[in-house]
């Protein structure tokens, strides 16, 4: 029998404002990062490895009741900052999160966000929720806000996707590389497709379309290194293949490489299979010839 899997637990409440509505909500972390983790050991005993301050100068270890924080300027020259002088550089904290602009959900790059969290009503916040997320959902727009989270302060954009509205926090615009920046594509912007490849590639780009499934991607490399941890805890003598080194082959054509990969394509894809002779449709009772509902759309996925 299988446990029950333990509700959501809200980080963060208060309200959500636009014009002179409020709604009381509750934020709830969006992902559940599923990382291996490992810990340093000594290979002689496999004793955990603890990591000590030390004064680089002196050799000696620093308690931390003597640790302040410094800002490099130069090489061995840092300006010190006190831990009160920070504290009066923090952003006023609030209970309120107020959108200050609706704007196009087009509009914003997906580069720009962030860290993502469901907004959910709070008691007595059902209604006012509901009117907000169909609202935004039907003029296609995404609230623009300002929340103070563990003492940072972030721009955040709230977006209706099926039935929850989302938070996602964004970068700044200054902490996205301008790719401007990157000489290898000033090579690229100055070639021009041909009009051959670019129709071939096309044909290519549209036998290999599929609707969006999240579901469909694992972290191969994660489960693998559960798969030998799991065979390495209970005694297996783990053999590693020895590495083969490739022979480099030609690069074939550009045509040449879009056609072969037209060509694969076509053969794995199900539509290429020799069709079926066709049934007459059966009749459908007028009952079940309503539309279906429409399903929640699916949330964006992150990188």
């Amino acid at each position: 029998m299988g446990h029950p899997v333990p509700m959501a637990r809200a980080l963060w409440s208060g309200t959500l404002t636009f014009g002179l509505v409020t709604i009381p909500i509750k934020l709830y972390p969006a992902v559940q990062r599923r990382t291996v983790r490992f810990n340093q050991l000594d290979g002689e005993d496999h004793s955990r490895i603890q990591q000590r301050r030390v004064n680089a100068r002196t050799g000696e270890e620093v308690p931390y009741e003597r640790l302040v924080k410094g800002y490099e300027l130069t090489p061995d020259r840092y300006v010190v900052i006190t831990p009160e002088e920070l504290e009066s550089l923090d952003p006023k904290r609030s209970r309120t999160i107020e959108i200050e602009d609706f704007v196009d959900v087009s509009e914003i790059d997906p580069i720009l966000y962030d860290a993502p969290y469901y907004v959910a009503p709070a008691e007595g916040g059902a209604k006012p929720y509901r009117l907000l997320l169909d609202a935004m959902a039907q003029t296609n727009r995404v609230g623009i806000a300002r929340i103070v989270l563990r003492t940072k302060e972030h721009v955040v954009a709230l977006r209706p996707t099926g039935p929850v509205l989302e938070m996602s926090t964004l970068l700044f615009a200054d902490e996205v590389v301008d790719p401007a920046k990157i000489e290898e594509l000033e090579a690229a912007a100055e070639v021009e497709p041909v009009k051959r490849e670019l129709d071939v590639a096309k044909q290519l780009i549209g036998s290999l379309a599929a609707e969006f499934d999240p579901s469909r991607y694992k972290d191969e490399y994660r489960e693998r290194i559960l798969d030998l941890i799991e065979r390495k805890a209970q005694g297996e003598q783990i053999e590693i293949p020895a590495a083969v080194e490739s022979a480099a082959s030609p690069v074939p054509d550009l045509m040449s490489a879009l056609k072969a990969s037209l060509d694969a394509a076509r053969e794995k894809s199900p539509a290429s299979a020799k069709p079926k002779a066709r049934k007459a449709p059966a009749k459908t009772p007028a009952a079940a010839r309503k539309p279906a509902a429409k399903a929640p759309a699916k949330r964006r996925a992150r990188s």
